[in-house]
């Protein structure tokens, strides 16, 4: 049976980026049941449509196993191995540095600690109660 093909899956060029980066499936105990590529697949696929992760397509394999390899890979740090060492390729091929240097903050969004000095505030009044209903 082939699988299906989805537009979230990864080309050959982009998994033979990442799969260096994934972890080695542990010594002793038993081997991985499932093809962590699929995996890779799965979580994509997720990220994409927003599905449920028990409305994830079975050519994925199991969602609890997709979903036990996401839990792993956030907990271990390797989404963000995977974030850097794709970022910094970006970045190089834009003749950059690997990482960035700066930092931008937009003072809009930035609360700080200083009390106002006026009382007034920039919201809207609150709405008035609708009247009971009479029967």
């Amino acid at each position: 049976m082939t699988r299906t093909s989805y537009p979230s899956d990864l080309t050959q060029e982009q998994w033979l980026l990442i799969e260096p980066i994934l972890p080695k499936p542990g010594y002793g105990g038993r081997p991985r049941s499932v093809d962590i590529r699929q995996v890779i697949n799965g979580i994509l696929y997720l990220s994409r449509t927003g599905c449920a992760w028990r409305m994830l397509p079975k050519d994925f394999g199991p969602w609890s196993s997709v979903y036990h390899y996401f839990r792993l890979f956030r907990d271990d740090g390797t989404w963000e191995r995977i974030h850097d060492t794709l970022r910094g390729r970006v970045r190089r091929k834009a003749g950059k540095l690997p990482t960035p240097s700066a930092g931008v903050i937009d003072s809009q969004s930035v609360k700080t600690d200083a009390p106002s000095k006026t009382i007034a505030t920039a919201t809207t009044r609150a709405r008035k109660p609708l009247a009971a209903s009479v029967s």
